[in-house]
């Protein structure tokens, strides 16, 4: 049990250093603006992350957000396509099939929105490939897990509160109607999967899984 604690913690703190990373990656101004001094404190550093000279914060709003959000989306489907094949439970097969399905539509579209609106495709986001996930080693404890299911629900749960801060947050900046009904729809169907996936856990495990 401390095991299987000090992992849930530990992977809490992963996501709330990337959190923070990338939320004020999207309500930061662009480089010609004035800083705002409030933006940062001493007291929480930012993790810093690799933005290949400053070009990330040069994009818009809607451009920073779809470059981040879909690898996010990326990770919530390679966990799901695992979970296929894995999961021993109907509910959390049945999970990942929406989730495969509705974030793989949502990608499609942020694509296509992406070329229309800034001329180029969707450049990779220079985070490296642990991004998606959350952390590095997270799709591997999934795939060697021995109770999946249970895996799942702890892994998928904080990546889903993680979409929903960053598609809420974004929705204050964003300059497309488009991009910000799309957001609104993440946090209204993320929200609703993390409540489910909740239940589960707390049904079938007596806790809340978060």
């Amino acid at each position: 049990m401390a095991l299987r604690s000090t992992h849930a913690g530990r992977i809490r703190q992963t996501w709330a250093g990337l959190a923070a990373a990338a939320l004020l990656l999207m309500v930061q101004p662009s480089a010609q603006s004035a800083p705002d001094p409030a933006a940062t404190t001493p007291s929480a550093p930012v993790p810093r992350m690799g933005w290949g000279g400053g070009a990330m914060a040069q994009r818009s709003a809607d451009a920073r957000f779809i470059v981040m959000m879909i690898p996010h989306h990326q990770g919530a489907i390679a966990m799901a396509e695992l979970a296929l094949s894995r999961a021993r439970r109907p509910e959390i097969k049945a999970l990942a099939q929406r989730i495969i399905a509705s974030q793989s539509r949502e990608i499609t579209q942020m694509r296509q929105w992406y070329r229309q609106w800034f001329g180029t495709d969707v450049p990779a986001w220079g985070i490296g490939s642990g991004w998606g996930m959350g952390m590095g080693t997270s799709l591997e404890a999934l795939k060697s897990a021995p109770d999946f299911d249970r895996a799942f629900i702890e892994q998928m749960i904080p990546h889903h509160r993680m979409g929903v801060m960053m598609a809420s947050h974004a929705e204050w900046n964003t300059q497309h109607p488009q991009l910000r009904e799309l957001e609104a729809a993440m946090v209204r169907v993320q929200s609703q999967e993390i409540e489910q996936m909740a239940q589960w856990y707390r049904q079938w495990y007596g806790t809340s899984g978060s």
